[in-house]
């Protein structure tokens, strides 16, 4: 595990949102007293409806309540081949949860997008392990599916996996399928929110679903609700959730509304409707 460059910033948490102020000549970014008008014509009044959304976790419990419907739940298993190397495969499964992780990211995901496709592929088993070989099978069979938003509340510190990752978000940014990725909850190394093809997530502790900040000091870019967030859990149940894995699927809800109301939006272009949309961002 490699310690991450001093004065990065991984959340928001006890800071003041004002420090992070941005101006801009835009006319659309937020004034005093009008904050959400980058908002408004980012994301307002879309459901995303028509947006395909994959969530790549530990599964998704589909009866829960407060998930809706999921239109397919897949899971990545070893396979052995004839020869000596073994592989994966992605297969299509029932649904479930091995952990609760997947189940509640998808519940936030569904509360702020309530209209989008969500569908779940699982590479975590019981106690959060998952090998990096599973993550990687599960990231391209997504980006070769072309999910318009694929969220992974995850990361791996394992550099040997840097560079195919860092492939891999490439085509998915130039695929135009938007990988919103949540940084580490420390300040350490991981992959993939680290590469600036990906929407990198952390936390800030405001207790509003919609206030999205951008952050001056990459690599994380932007900073969503992430303390006390109330989730879905296995079971028909909810719990109180805190980390940057549960502000990621703020910004990946986000994400869906902005595709489903501005079709034909590059990952580029997504990137900055979410910048000028940040509550931080001002006109001058």
């Amino acid at each position: 595990m490699t310690a991450a460059p001093e004065g990065l910033t991984w959340h928001l948490l006890g800071r003041d949102r004002d420090a992070i102020e941005v101006r801009t000549d835009w006319a659309g970014a937020g004034t005093a007293g009008e904050e959400d008008d980058g908002a408004a014509w980012a994301w307002g009044g879309a459901s995303g409806r028509g947006v395909r959304v994959c969530v790549i976790d530990s599964g998704v419990e589909t009866a829960h309540p407060l998930i809706g419907p999921v239109n397919a739940s897949y899971l990545v298993r070893e396979v052995a081949d004839a020869g000596a190397q073994g592989g994966h495969e992605v297969v299509r499964v029932a649904g479930g949860d091995s952990t609760g992780h997947g189940t509640a990211c998808a519940s936030i995901i569904r509360g702020l997008a309530p209209q989008c496709e969500l569908d779940s592929v699982q590479v975590l088993g019981s106690g959060f392990r998952g090998s990096g070989d599973v993550l990687i099978a599960g990231v391209r069979w997504a980006v070769e599916q072309g999910y318009d938003v694929i969220n992974m509340s995850l990361s791996t510190t394992r550099r040997a996996f840097a560079p195919v990752l860092h492939d891999l978000a490439d085509q998915a940014y130039f695929g135009r399928s938007l990988l919103v990725a949540s940084a580490h909850n420390m300040p350490v190394e991981s992959f993939p929110w680290r590469f600036s093809s990906v929407i990198s997530v952390g936390s800030h502790d405001v207790d509003d679903p919609g206030l999205l900040l951008y952050n001056p000091r990459p690599p994380v870019e932007f900073f969503a609700r992430g303390v006390q967030v109330p989730a879905a859990w296995p079971g028909g149940g909810t719990r109180r959730c805190t980390g940057n894995s549960f502000a990621t699927p703020h910004v990946a809800g986000l994400c869906a509304r902005i595709v489903g109301k501005h079709r034909g939006m590059t990952a580029f272009q997504v990137k900055q409707a979410l910048f000028l949309a940040s509550a931080n961002v001002r006109s001058q």
